[in-house]
């Protein structure tokens, strides 16, 4: 079975459904938020929608949404709930991306977006790193770029070469 894609189009649509049917706030990461929010052509196989009060019962609203789209449960990860939470005042880095009749979305600042996968930065999280920091200076966007290098300089050491590599391109792009 070939993997899912959900590109711009779909992701606006399944969140305008998730804000009717679902209860409550929600956080939306990673690829989909990035394709959502600054990359237009940006696509991924799953939608990173986490429930803010963290219960089992948003979880399994959220499967439930996923099976009555005919999408598999694995189209769509909560779990990513444990990361955000990690980073200390997560809860002040939202902003509204879609009210619905029964749920508010919200997507991270540009300084949580970047905070978020630091320390497991794969060619694509790099790529979604760099147009977003080109999307905040044709903009006149802000975003804490001494957060972003401290968080990089705290992670530990690898021997993964490449990985090394990455977090060096994006401490030199967080430079003023």
């Amino acid at each position: 079975m070939a993997p899912l894609s959900f590109d711009r189009l779909r992701i606006q649509a399944f969140l305008e459904l998730a804000g009717d049917r679902l209860d409550g706030e929600w956080l939306l990461i990673g690829g989909a938020a990035a394709a959502a929010w600054f990359a237009p052509a940006r696509t991924t196989e799953d939608v990173d929608l986490i429930g803010l009060a963290g219960t089992q019962e948003e979880r399994f609203a959220l499967m439930r949404l996923a099976l009555e789209c005919s999408l598999p449960i694995e189209a769509v990860n909560s779990a990513a709930d444990f990361f955000v939470k990690r980073i200390d005042g997560w809860r002040d880095e939202l902003v509204l991306l879609l009210r619905g009749s029964r749920a508010t979305i919200y997507r991270p600042t540009a300084t949580l977006f970047l905070l978020l996968k630091l320390d497991r930065l794969t060619p694509v999280d790099l790529d979604d790193r760099l147009t977003l920091i080109e999307r905040c200076r044709q903009h006149g966007d802000s975003f804490d770029r001494a957060r972003i290098r401290g968080g990089l300089e705290r992670l530990s050491e690898t021997d993964d070469l490449d990985l090394r590599v990455r977090r060096a391109v994006l401490a030199a792009a967080c430079l003023p």
